[in-house]
């Protein structure tokens, strides 16, 4: 170790470690005896677990309590995340909805104006519908007159959705009531008789939180109804792993049904003509063999956004009104292009495009024959947060954001070509005080992997920074900037955010994906210890300073990262992760990952998820990185026992005195929807932890309090 340095804080747990029993369940898996002794913490229900669980959450509240800092950390959290937080307005009717939150509030309220973010009332507060904070709305579509909104809620961060309706004008309920939905938006027809959403048999009793869900149909609901008499659109009972979606073209015309298998972005498309409805649903793309999205209707023709001869996508065309929909009859009208075509929205007349350059948002116009228009300019390198605009408007309003800039609110003429700014950011952070920078690791293929690193200006690489390296990696997803409180906090403190642009997401294309799935996968902890390795041989930290975080799938990437190469990092943080592969398909959704993760039931597709499988890599007496897991108790898509599985295995085979703790938040699932309240003390505790270990002993410089 270079003496120059003093070694990072010594965090030690408060006391030992709960007793895990073990268990005596083994398994042979194709051929290979596979012991589960800790299956037992997968029945979140049973008194032993309970009383484990408790004990781990008794543990890490004495542990974290001992970290001077955490109550200053917590304070400082609470008055950066007091800023007023507006969403994109929405345009119904000649109204405008938009979702706000003052500052503190567990939930955002929705509200209607008749101007563009005007003053306007609160149509729908969800902080009064618990007294903890803990139902959100989960999804909100507005009829085209604007007279009926249709909101789904869910209840302590569960993917159950149950959808009301809500009359604008006196702001009270219809008796419409819609339970048992899940993964759904909902479509309104042009005369707002009723929407179509997505539907599910009502799971087995005991079984809501923790049982496979599925199959998904789509219904239509005609309001003043009861759920009862929905009709069944869509159903395909034979394929329960097709989870089939619906949306109403802006002329109303047509509804789509796109059906996907589990999480691979690959669709059939089907299309009803609600003006011929006798005539059933009519199949646009028969296969899974391409991703894609009906983009706009004009009379008979569709436009649409596909990866179909195009990894990084383009816009063609297709006339319903001719024999042939199918692809043989597409004409292209948007070549693809370097950059990735991320979105694409039909306004005023025109094609407004979203692309990706190197994982940050561009905004480009085309007319409806593909010619270009002109570039939308955005404020730097960042991220679209909302993108909102009507075929008959000619105004676009978007959202921004970046590492930087907690978000603002902009508008672009489409006539004129002006662009103007509605609402500036109001975060109390400086966004002239931080600095990001695009740099690149070499993974160990050579594979060059893009990393943005933000920090302070004032905080330069002298070897010794504290790094807080976040990943995901999957599933096709784009990792792009976004704003955290919490990662403005650590930047304040004087810590480097760097985050991962790793194969398995959607960045770069479907290349880019392919070579992150599957058989493939391990590429994305390659790519992710590559990044680590760089922080240090770049000059910015060294390697008691580099704590790696993700959530989710990025959960995964933390714990394979970690027990394939502990040597690389100074802590760990895994957010609601997928730990055991070997099982991750028995529970809820889990078996729509199979396309990224592989079938641990095929014998050729097994040994994907065992060679890197956490639970499974966990070797005794390795000194793993002081790391800590967080879960939901009611996380009913990384069901809880991934984390409580891989907690007991680290925590016996621990071969040092740095701790393994457990958090697992009451009344919280998987992330959509937390509170306010419990966001700020999750994320104090996630950075009083890394305070004590990456960050400790390093002088803090003074922070700056941006107004």
């Amino acid at each position: 170790m270079d003496e120059r340095f003093p070694p990072p804080g010594r965090l030690r747990a408060a006391g030992p470690y709960p007793a895990a029993r073990l268990g005596e369940v083994v398994e042979v898996l194709h051929g290979e005896r596979v012991a589960d002794p800790y299956r037992w913490l997968e029945d979140g229900d049973d008194p032993e677990t309970v009383a484990w669980v408790a004990a781990q959450q008794a543990l890490t509240e004495e542990t974290l309590s001992g970290v001077s800092a955490r109550e200053e950390i917590r304070a400082r959290l609470a008055e950066l995340w007091d800023y007023p937080r507006w969403g994109v307005p929405v345009e119904r009717g000649g109204r405008y909805f938009q979702f706000r939150n003052s500052g503190l509030q567990d939930q955002a309220a929705l509200f209607v104006s008749d101007v563009p973010l005007g003053e306007g009332e609160v149509l729908l507060d969800p902080n009064t519908l618990s007294a903890d904070g803990t139902v959100a709305v989960s999804g909100l579509a507005i009829c085209e007159d604007a007279s009926l909104v249709a909101y789904a809620t869910s209840e302590g961060g569960s993917d159950w959705m149950t959808w009301h309706v809500r009359d604008v004008e006196s702001k009270l309920d219809l008796p419409d009531l819609l339970e048992w939905s899940k993964f759904s938006g909902a479509a309104w027809r042009k005369d707002g008789s009723g929407f179509y959403y997505g539907a599910m048999d009502p799971p087995s009793a005991g079984a809501e939180g923790s049982g496979r869900t599925g199959p998904l149909k789509v219904a239509f609901h005609r309001i003043g109804s009861g759920q009862r008499e929905d009709q069944i659109v869509y159903e395909a009972p034979e394929e329960p792993e097709w989870l089939p979606t619906a949306e109403v073209t802006d002329d109303g015309r047509y509804l789509v049904v796109s059906v996907s298998r589990g999480t691979f972005p690959e669709n059939q498309l089907q299309v009803l003509d609600l003006e011929r409805p006798e005539l059933g649903l009519r199949s646009v793309v028969s296969d899974f063999a391409s991703k894609v999205t009906v983009v706009a209707s004009r009379g008979s023709e569709l436009f649409l956004l596909t990866d179909h001869g195009a990894e990084r996508q383009r816009v063609v065309v297709t006339d319903l009104a001719l024999p042939e929909a199918g692809r043989a009859g597409w004409r292209e009208v948007l070549p693809e292009r370097e950059d990735v075509l991320l979105e694409v929205r039909h306004c005023g007349g025109r094609l407004v495009c979203h692309y990706l350059h190197h994982a940050h948002s561009l905004l480009r116009v085309h007319e409806l024959d593909g010619s270009f228009v002109r570039e939308i300019p955005l404020p730097g390198i960042g991220s679209l947060a909302g993108l909102e605009g009507r075929a008959g408007s000619r105004v676009v309003r978007f959202g921004f954001t970046s590492f930087a800039e907690s978000g603002s609110i902009w508008s672009h003429d489409l006539d004129s070509g002006e662009t103007a700014l509605l609402r500036a950011s109001a975060a109390g952070v400086e966004p002239g005080g931080l600095v990001t920078e695009l740099d690149f690791a070499t993974s160990d293929d050579g594979t060059s992997v893009p990393l943005f690193l933000t920090r302070r200006s004032d905080v330069l690489p002298d070897g010794d920074v504290p790094v807080l390296l976040h990943g995901y990696g999957g599933f096709e997803v784009p990792m792009t900037p976004w704003f955290s409180v919490a990662h403005a906090a650590w930047m304040e403190r004087g810590g480097l955010l760097a985050v991962a642009v790793l194969r398995g997401g959607g960045e770069y294309g479907r290349s880019w994906y392919e070579a992150g799935r599957l058989g493939a996968k391990t590429n994305v902890f390659d790519d992710f210890c590559a990044c680590a390795r760089h922080l240090v041989t770049s000059g910015w930290s060294r390697r008691e300073r580099v704590a790696a975080n993700g959530a989710s799938n990025g959960g995964l990437l933390v714990g394979a990262s970690i027990t394939r190469h502990p040597e690389l990092f100074g802590a760990a943080v895994a957010e609601v992760g997928v730990l055991d592969l070997l099982r991750f398909h028995k529970f809820t959704i889990g078996w729509a990952w199979k396309s990224d993760f592989g079938d641990p039931d095929d014998p050729l597709q097994y040994p994907w998820p065992r060679s890197y499988s956490p639970l499974h890599h966990v070797v005794p007496g390795t000194c793993y990185p002081p790391t800590m897991l967080l879960t939901g108790d009611h996380d009913d898509r990384v069901v809880p026992a991934h984390s409580l599985k891989f907690a007991a295995a680290l925590q016996a085979a621990q071969g040092c005195d740095s701790p393994v703790l457990l958090r697992v938040e009451p009344s919280s699932g998987h992330g959509a929807g937390k509170p306010t309240s419990k966001s700020i003390s999750e994320r104090a505790d996630v950075l009083a932890f890394l305070d004590a270990t990456v960050a400790a002993g390093r002088p803090r410089l003074a922070p700056r309090r941006g107004g």
